[in-house]
């Protein structure tokens, strides 16, 4: 099949409906909008949600849950992403983000213990869990914390 034999299957497409073309096309006249009110005006029409002046469902409904503004969001590297770097390496916040494994630093670096890590390498980031602290050490390497 070539794009110039592509055609739609029959009855997808439907012709717009003409409105306002005369009293026998059946959408004369009025242009199927009857007569007067807030439907008929141009622009008129209720907003989503609205229900006739009754306090709308989403405002009913309960409030849920917390945001807390203080909360701090680490970038997250998992132990197998470390091993992009050369042995002997020091992986520091900068040398992750020119690596690529990071995009922003957000509130700081965090290392993950999910997968090997190949190398003895010293990794200088904000927090580490336990597991990750055991698989650079197992692996020759040194964690510090920033």
């Amino acid at each position: 099949m070539k794009l110039h034999e592509l055609q739609y299957t029959e009855g997808a497409r439907k012709a717009r409906k003409r409105v306002g073309r005369g009293t026998s096309s059946g959408t004369g006249k009025t242009s199927g909008r009857g007569q007067k009110g807030q439907g008929a005006r141009s622009g008129g029409g209720k907003k989503p949600g609205f229900e006739g002046g009754q306090t709308p469902l989403f405002m009913r409904l309960p409030k849920r849950g917390f945001t807390n503004i203080n909360r701090t969001e680490y970038a997250v590297v998992n132990i197998e992403q470390l091993n992009a770097f050369d042995a002997d390496a020091v992986v520091c916040p900068k040398a992750l983000k020119e690596a690529g494994i990071v995009k922003k630093e957000l509130d700081g670096i965090k290392i993950l213990g999910n997968g090997t890590l190949d190398k003895a390498i010293t990794v200088k980031a904000h927090k580490f869990s336990k597991s990750a602290i055991a698989a650079i050490e197992a692996a020759g390497g040194k964690t510090e914390v920033i």
